[in-house]
């Protein structure tokens, strides 16, 4: 499947079908990360039932530590 992803065109693997697949697919299921899918914010309870299609625009802002 085909993905923009923060402005990249992006190829996952057919195995990701849902927003909570994609941020496993990236190792980022255990950080704190916002979603956006086509331009509406989705909150974290509805990333495991949304599911994804060719050619959606996903935005994903997630917080990095550091001092």
């Amino acid at each position: 499947m085909n993905l923009i992803i923060n402005s990249d065109e992006v190829q996952v693997d057919d195995s990701v079908k849902t927003v909570e697949d994609l941020l496993s697919y990236f190792q980022l299921d255990q950080k704190v990360a916002i979603v956006e899918l086509n331009k509406e914010i989705l909150e974290k309870s509805k990333h495991a039932e949304v599911k994804l299609a060719n050619g959606d625009v996903v935005e994903i802002v997630h917080f990095v530590g550091g001092g």
